[in-house]
C-alpha cells in the first residue's frame, strides 16, 4: 500500500493561488491549529499538532497562509481508502512548491481513520499534497507515513465528495497526478468536471 504523491459540482472561479517566493526557512506553526476547509460539500475542519510531526505541520501552516489550497480539487476520492488533495489549480505555482521538500517526521501517531498525512513518493519527498485517511490504515505507519493532525470536524463532509472517478493511475482511471501538476485545474475540469473542490483554506 502507498500514498504517492503524483509527479456535477460548479466549477469554482479559476483563480491561482497567491504565488510567493520560494521560502527561504520555514515558520514554526503554533503548537495546535485548526485549518478550516471551505469545501463545495461544507465545512471541513483540521486539526494539527506540531508535536506529532513538526516538519509537516510547519509546512501545511506555511502552505495554508500563503493560500495554496484555494481552488484546489479533491483529485483522488477512494472510498473507505483515503481522500487526498494538495495539487495547485496553477501550474507554475504547483511547480513553485513541488520542488520544496521537507524532511521526514517520524512516525509518532498511527494512520488511524480520520487522521491527516502528508503523501510521499519515498523518503525526503513531501511537498504538498495531503490525505486524510478514510479508515484505519495502519500499514501506513511502517512505510512512513507520520500523521500531522486529525479531522476535527466534518468527516461527513468527506464522505460525500465526488467518488466516481475512481483512483489515480496505476490503479484506476481517476486524475493523472502528473498531468494535474503539468496543465492545472484546466485539466481537471476538461476531463473529470465533477471533482469537488476547496473553496478556500484559512488557518483558525
Amino acid at each position: 500500500m502507498c500514498l504517492l504523491a503524483g509527479g456535477c459540482s460548479t466549477a469554482p472561479e479559476n483563480k491561482p493561488a497567491t504565488a510567493p517566493a520560494k521560502p527561504s526557512q520555514t515558520e514554526h506553526a503554533p503548537d495546535t491549529f485548526h485549518v478550516n476547509l471551505d469545501t463545495s460539500k461544507g465545512v471541513v475542519v483540521l486539526e494539527i499538532t506540531r508535536a506529532w510531526a513538526p516538519h509537516g505541520a510547519d509546512h501545511i501552516y506555511e502552505l495554508v497562509k500563503n493560500h495554496y489550497y484555494d481552488g484546489d480539487r479533491f483529485y483522488r476520492v477512494v472510498p473507505r481508502f483515503v481522500v487526498q488533495f494538495g495539487i495547485n489549480g496553477d501550474a507554475k505555482v504547483s511547480q513553485l512548491w513541488s520542488s520544496l521538500r521537507i524532511p521526514d517526521d517520524p512516525v509518532k501517531q498511527k494512520n488511524r481513520k480520520g487522521t491527516v498525512t502528508f503523501a510521499s513518493s519515498g523518503p525526503g519527498a513531501r511537498t504538498t499534497q495531503v490525505f486524510v485517511n478514510m479508515r484505519d490504515n495502519l500499514p501506513l505507519d511502517r512505510q512512513g507515513f507520520a500523521p500531522i493532525g486529525r479531522v476535527a470536524e466534518g468527516m461527513d463532509v468527506l464522505e460525500r465528495l465526488y467518488s466516481g472517478y475512481g483512483d489515480m493511475p496505476p490503479r484506476g482511471s481517476g486524475p493523472d497526478g502528473v498531468e494535474i501538476e503539468r496543465q492545472g485545474n484546466i485539466y481537471l475540469e476538461n476531463h473529470f468536471p465533477r471533482l469537488d473542490y476547496i473553496q478556500k483554506a484559512t488557518i483558525q
